[in-house]
């Protein structure tokens, strides 16, 4: 089968569009044709060895869609044809197939596009729990969101403002700006044009938000606490900006601020949290409450080109590659 292989950790030209052996399921396991593979910026952690998961040489990718083709022993829920999504495969998803364990499966219901359900994966998962589990908010409440126009960005604003919170969100250009109030932001910073953290308190009349989600990390984060209101709740959940995560502590005692890093497995680790979380977003989809930004697919070779553009900043909402 053909598939995306990284020999070696490094940047985006390590990944190698090219011939690998095809790998058949074991106990617990299912084989999956893949018909799209999602991007994250997790898979660029990940070739460049910078995540703790990282293995080489392997298959690239965390994320996909697609149907069952083959099944190992022990697999009583799913059958042949099933149509599935998943994270965190037991082999990378960037290849024409994938192995995958079954508690991490979620069958795709009918009418929800193969693309929107991966997109419903990392991101919407991870937009899921940011706003429910690792720093709920409330009618009522205000947060800010980083990179409003991004996978997680677009998702987060919208499920925000289903719960009836306002949301002030960052993000790059004009253009990213009217995306970001197309999905409902009441307010958009330019963070190339203005400190962030001046704008929070002078649209908050200087209280400041009940959270903040900062997928950008050790770039914004003391602006992310500044941002914070008494006793607010700052989540980091990814580092592409590179640098420590170090807080100054001094800051965050003199608001009461709680900063915490979280990551989407300490939520969704079963296969009852990966239906639970799913099924809430699909009845998001299917009743037109939540809409998801895809990107044009690119051919599964063009992988090194979308990691690159995603590096740049250069993307908006899901980056889709197709084998």
């Amino acid at each position: 089968m053909k598939a995306i292989w990284a020999e070696r950790a490094g940047g985006p030209e390590v990944l190698e569009y090219r011939e690998v052996d095809r790998p058949e399921p074991g106990p617990g396991e299912v084989l999956v044709k893949i018909e799209v593979a999602g991007v994250n910026y997790s898979d660029i952690g990940r070739h460049r060895g910078t995540y703790p998961d990282a293995t080489f040489p392997s298959v690239m990718g965390g994320e996909g869609v697609g149907r069952v083709v083959a099944k190992g022993d022990g697999i009583t829920r799913l059958e042949e044809g099933n149509r599935v999504s998943f994270r965190s495969p037991i082999t990378g998803s960037y290849a024409d197939y994938a192995l995958v364990a079954d508690p991490v499966i979620y069958k795709v219901p009918d009418g929800v596009a193969s693309e929107i359900a991966a997109a419903l994966q990392v991101q919407g998962m991870t937009a899921h729990v940011l706003l429910n589990n690792i720093a709920p908010v409330a009618a009522g409440d205000s947060c800010l969101i980083h990179a409003g126009a991004g996978g997680v960005g677009h998702i987060a604003i919208q499920l925000a403002k289903i719960k009836g919170v306002r949301v002030l969100t960052t993000v790059g250009s004009r253009e990213k700006g009217a995306l970001a109030k197309g999905y409902g932001a009441d307010a958009v910073i330019y963070y190339q044009e203005e400190n962030f953290a001046d704008r929070v308190l002078t649209l908050t009349d200087g209280a400041g938000v009940d959270a903040v989600y900062d997928g950008v990390g050790a770039a914004t984060m003391m602006g992310s606490i500044a941002s914070a209101g008494f006793q607010g709740k700052v989540v980091l959940f990814g580092n592409p900006s590179a640098g420590e995560l170090r807080p100054d502590i001094r800051q965050t005692v003199a608001k009461a601020v709680s900063v915490t890093f979280g990551r989407l497995g300490q939520f969704v680790n079963t296969q009852a949290d990966v239906a639970r979380v799913s099924d809430a977003l699909v009845e998001r989809v299917i009743d037109g409450s939540l809409r998801l930004d895809i990107a044009q697919p690119k051919p599964l070779a063009q992988a090194a080109d979308v990691h690159r553009a995603i590096e740049a900043r250069a993307t908006t909402g899901k980056q889709i590659l197709v084998p």
